[in-house]
C-alpha cells in the first residue's frame, strides 16, 4: 500500500486497517508503505513530489511488490509523473490501482510507458466493502481477482443503476480518468497522444464539480478531436455534483448535448469513482460494450501471468 497523494491521519487507521482487510481477503499479502503510516503529511498532501515520488519507485523496483495499492486520492500525483522510473515500469510492469488524483498518475504512465494501471478502489474504498451486499462484495471480489489474476474475457459485474445514454455497441482500449484530471493531463507534458483515442472506449467520472464546467470540460475533449476518435463511452454516477442554474439537472442531458449526432453507446451512471466501491477498469485493456444490453467485459489480459 502506498500514499500516492493524501496522507493517513491518526484518526482514519482504523479505517485504512479495514481496507487492508479487505485486500487481504481477496488472498494478497499486504505491505504498508512508510507513507501510508499515520503522520507523514506536508501541505495538503503526504510529503512533497520528491519524497512520494522517491517512495513510488522504490516499490517499483522492488522485486517482491506485485501490485501497487493507493491509500486514498488527493491533490498531488499531477506534480511527480516526471519524476516516476520510466525505466524500472518498463523492465517489470506491475499493476497501480486508483481513483480520483490518482487516475490522473494513471493515465500519465500508461501514456509514457504503456504501464496497464487499473482505475479501481484505493484502500479508503476497500474500507467500504464490508458494507456492500454479501451478492455485490462476491461481484466484485471475483471482478479484482480475476482482473489481477490475468483471466480475460472478463464480464464487469454490473447493477440496475446502470443506464442506457445512447444505445449501440462498440469494442476498444480502455482510457479514462476523472475528467477534470483527463483534462489537465491533456495539457501536460504527459498526454495520451491523439491514436491512443482512436477507437477507444472512454470512460470517465467528476466529483464536487458544477454542471457547467463538466460541460465546458467535455467540449475541451471535443475541440481536441477526442471525441471524435472514440468508439463509446462510458460515464460515472459521480459525487456530490453541483447543477448549474438554468441548465439540465442530470449529466446525460450534458454528454449527449456535447455529442451532437456522434452515433457512439454510452452507459451512464456507473462505479466508477467517488461513488461508492468500483468495477476495474484497465487502461489500455480492449473491452466490449453494448449499451442496450448494459454490459461492459474485458477482452484481453490486464497483467501477465
Amino acid at each position: 500500500m502506498a500514499a500516492l497523494a493524501n496522507e493517513c491521519a491518526e484518526e482514519e487507521v482504523p479505517l485504512f486497517e479495514q481496507g487492508f482487510a479487505t485486500i487481504e481477503s481477496l488472498g494478497y499479502r499486504v505491505i504498508v508503505s512508510p507513507l501510508a503510516e499515520p503522520g507523514p503529511s506536508h501541505w495538503w498532501a503526504v510529503a512533497t513530489p520528491e519524497a512520494t515520488v522517491a517512495e513510488l519507485n522504490r516499490l517499483l523496483r522492488d522485486p517482491e511488490v506485485r501490485g501497487i495499492v493507493g491509500l486514498d486520492g488527493g491533490r498531488l500525483a499531477l506534480s511527480y509523473p516526471d519524476l516516476v522510473d520510466a525505466d524500472a515500469i518498463r523492465a517489470d510492469p506491475k499493476p497501480i490501482l486508483g481513483l480520483s488524483d490518482i487516475s490522473a498518475l494513471l493515465l500519465a504512465l500508461h501514456s509514457r510507458t504503456g504501464l496497464v494501471g487499473i482505475h479501481g478502489d484505493v484502500v479508503r474504498v476497500f474500507a467500504e466493502w464490508p458494507d456492500l451486499k454479501a451478492d455485490r462484495r462476491a461481484q466484485l471480489a471475483d471482478a479484482y481477482q480475476r482482473v489481477l489474476s490475468g483471466d480475460a474475457p472478463v464480464t464487469l459485474p454490473a447493477t440496475d443503476s446502470w443506464e442506457c445514454w445512447r444505445g449501440g455497441s462498440g469494442e476498444g482500449p480502455l482510457v479514462g480518468a476523472m475528467l477534470n484530471r483527463l483534462v489537465r493531463i491533456q495539457a501536460s507534458g504527459f498526454a495520451a497522444s491523439a491514436d491512443r483515442f482512436d477507437g477507444a472506449i472512454l470512460f470517465w467520472e467528476e466529483a464536487g464539480a458544477q454542471s457547467s464546467v463538466i460541460w465546458q470540460e467535455l467540449h475541451a475533449l471535443r475541440t481536441a478531436g477526442v471525441l471524435q476518435r472514440i468508439a463509446g463511452m462510458v460515464v460515472g454516477a459521480g459525487l456530490g455534483l453541483e447543477f448549474t442554474p438554468g441548465g439540465p439537472d442530470n449529466i446525460r442531458e450534458i454528454v449527449l448535448d456535447v455529442l451532437g449526432d456522434r452515433d457512439i453507446p454510452v452507459i451512464g451512471n456507473v462505479e466508477i469513482g467517488h461513488s461508492g466501491p468500483n468495477i476495474p477498469m484497465p487502461l489500455g485493456v480492449r473491452a466490449a460494450m453494448d449499451a442496450d444490453a448494459l454490459t461492459l467485459t474485458l477482452l484481453e489480459p490486464a497483467v501477465s501471468r
